[in-house]
């Protein structure tokens, strides 16, 4: 008997327990996270046209041996400095030193860069030092690799002359310089090369290789010199010598805006190896190229100013030209002397904006593009707010740009979000890079920044460190959050980019990036992928939302827009969700301000964002491990019932009928189009 009322204590305790859990589950039932969105447009907010753009600096070689899509490493044999003899790496010379001679020297035809390539070959075809069947002479790897693609057309161009007749091989090599997949012969007599000649060939692969080379060779004896030898495929976006598959991943974010150059790329660790817009416009083989002493590597300038503005037109986003004030990391010029500096900006403002009359919208004409870029904002430096010069060089580049230019907006390096600016300024930028549990905080940031004076630039924020790796779910989500803080309080915020953009995986001077690529091969990250949510935002209208919940957890945040997309033309809500948390929630979110049945179950739909792991990253063997999965809903209206999973994003694409919006205090139903 005593046993038996033993047992039945412990299944009345456990009757207890089961019961005591039951309770508590129904009433955190009860307790669950109710999302409530007021539709009417009496209280929507028009979000700035701009709100959601892209950031383009030149790191991790993003533009050279990435975007920009020469083939050629130092094709005008410049990098090695302007004294002679000098290294002309990555070029490679094919041949030994009883058949060939390779140096540089200072006798191209281009005033602005001397260096050439001098090739004395000591064989011939014939005698008793003949040259190899293959010839001699030098290849280019490129940028670790040239991918080329069976099929498609390659344009080389470069300049030669030579002492006596000239039989010259172009050709594409397979790696390690095995397998020929495209090649032409160049010939002439001495009389055609004794002087500097431009020679173009077209050469169309045979066979696909990802780590090709350019060759020139010859069996001829002689000496050749060789300059300025581009090699680029055809078929670049619109033939501006953007890389096709990376100017598409661009275009997908529907950026708004393009900020460029840099970044530290702009200031340089000192001056003398800053960026100047004047060396990186006109004939491309006029260009003398420089070293990035930032991030350590040259840049033959190709991409220059005039095809960053090029590149924004492509993507139908305005431009925003980011300026050097005098300021690099090491050394400043002082206010007193930097009024060079700042005619060379107002100049640069004329290439972009100027008559094509006038002496430097000339020069544009002259370079294809007659018309005017729609040149509206510059920045005065990068990141220079701290140094001892910054604020007395900034107010001249100010006053003197506003008194030329009075409708151009002029961004201020130093942070006005949470106390006022002691200068003008049109907006001021933010820059953030932190962790991930800090940027998720950060959502709340702008919060408590004034509503008065000007608006900020958010211009470069990622989450960086461990919490990164070279690209997380953890990052994108923190990501997330902050951009839902930032679109909310977007009446003071102009414009948000995401940095650095680009990486190409042979040289990651930075983690994470937004897009990763080889020579061949891309991928966006997590935070690639978050920043598409936000595509349609910018020139929508925010719709005021709240989250209510009794928990303690302030791992949600939440938005809510209305917008006319860009793919159908047709009217949607979107309600963005991110759940930082590591458990699923029940999320009921309520819609006022509908009229009844005025959402459409057919075209809504969801987009989840996650993984299973919260450090997961894409990679070139799986690009697709952590990317928006999109579906249907089962059900649709002004109250829904949906689960978020744990450490997700989530959208919720609610399609609307025409006219489906009422004013708050009528019964008439009113909506115009976006």
């Amino acid at each position: 008997m005593g046993s038996f009322k033993a047992l039945c204590n412990v299944s009345l305790l456990q009757l207890f327990i089961v019961l005591l859990c039951l309770v508590f589950q129904c009433f955190a039932t009860d307790l669950r996270t109710t999302l409530v969105v007021d539709a009417s447009d009496a209280t929507g907010r028009p979000i700035p046209e701009t709100l959601f753009g892209i950031f383009f600096e030149e790191i991790n070689h993003a533009g050279a041996g990435g975007l920009w899509a020469e083939l050629v490493s130092n094709r005008g044999f410049e990098a090695g400095g302007p004294n002679t003899p000098s290294n002309i790496d990555p070029w490679t010379i094919i041949g030994n030193e009883s058949s060939i001679i390779v140096e540089t020297d200072r006798t191209s035809f281009f005033e602005r860069n001397k260096v050439a390539l001098r090739l004395e070959v000591l064989c011939d075809s014939e005698g008793d030092n003949t040259c190899p069947d293959e010839g001699v002479g030098v290849y280019n790897p490129g940028f670790w690799g040239m991918n080329i693609e069976q099929g498609k057309t390659y344009k080389v161009i470069f300049y030669v002359r030579s002492t006596e007749s000239l039989n010259l091989t172009v050709s594409l090599k397979g790696s390690n310089g095995v397998g020929n997949l495209a090649s032409s012969a160049i010939t002439g007599t001495a009389d055609d090369f004794s002087n500097w000649t431009k020679v173009e060939t077209l050469l169309v692969a045979k066979a696909t290789d990802h780590n090709s080379r350019l060759q020139l060779t010859t069996t001829t004896k002689g000496v050749i010199w060789l300059d300025q030898v581009s090699a680029m495929p055809v078929d670049t976006y619109k033939g501006h010598g953007f890389r096709t598959e990376l100017f598409e991943m661009l275009s997908a974010l529907k950026p708004k805006f393009i900020r460029f150059p840099g970044g530290c790329f702009v200031e340089g660790e000192w001056l003398r190896n800053a960026f100047r817009w004047k060396a990186t416009v006109g004939p491309w083989e006029e260009r003398p190229g420089h070293f990035g002493d930032v991030w350590m590597y040259w840049t033959d300038d190709g991409l220059g100013y005039f095809e960053f503005l090029q590149l924004a037109e492509d993507l139908g986003a305005l431009p925003i030209w980011v300026f050097n004030n005098g300021v690099s990391h090491n050394d400043e010029v002082d206010t007193s002397a930097v009024l060079p500096l700042v005619q060379e900006a107002l100049d640069g403002i004329e290439f972009a904006r100027g008559d094509p009359t006038s002496k430097w919208g000339s020069l544009r004409a002259a370079m294809g593009h007659p018309e005017p870029f729609d040149l509206r904002y510059v920045a005065v430096g990068n990141e220079d707010c701290g140094k001892p010069k910054y604020r007395g060089n900034y107010l001249k580049f100010y006053h003197a740009i506003r008194a030329a230019y009075p409708d151009i907006q002029i961004i201020s390096n130093c942070d006005g979000s949470s106390r006022a600016l002691d200068h003008p300024a049109d907006m001021y930028d933010y820059h953030v890079y932190t962790t991930a549990n800090d940027m998720f905080s950060r959502a709340s940031t702008f919060d408590r920044t004034s509503r008065n004076g000007p608006k900020a630039f958010v211009s470069e924020y990622a989450v960086t460190g461990k919490d990164a790796g070279t690209g997380s779910l953890l990052a994108a989500l923190a990501e997330a959050g902050f951009l839902i803080g930032l679109e909310k309080n977007s009446d003071v915020i102009e414009m948000v980019s995401y940095a650095p953009l680009f990486v190409n995986a042979n040289d990651r001077r930075w983690n994470p990036d937004a897009i990763v690529f080889n020579s061949y091969q891309a991928y966006g990250t997590p935070s690639y992928w978050v920043q598409l949510f936000f595509s349609e935002s910018s020139g929508a209208t925010l719709l005021s939302s709240s989250l209510q919940s009794n928990s303690s957890s302030n791992s949600v945040l939440a938005s809510a827009i209305t917008f006319q997309s860009s793919v159908d033309n047709k009217n949607y809500i979107r309600i963005k969700v991110v759940n930082f948390g590591t458990s699923a929630v029940n999320l009921k979110i309520s819609i006022d301000g509908l009229e009844p049945n005025s959402l459409q179950l057919s075209g809504s739909t969801k987009t989840v964002l996650t993984s299973g792991n919260v450090m997961d990253e894409n990679s070139f063997s799986q690009p697709k491990k952590v990317v928006p999965i999109k579906s249907g809903l089962q059900n649709v209206g002004k109250d829904l019932n949906v689960t978020v999973p744990a450490r997700s994003f989530t959208s919720f694409d609610l399609l609307k009928e025409s006219s489906d919006l009422k004013r708050k205090g009528s019964d008439s139903s009113t909506w115009s189009s976006m």
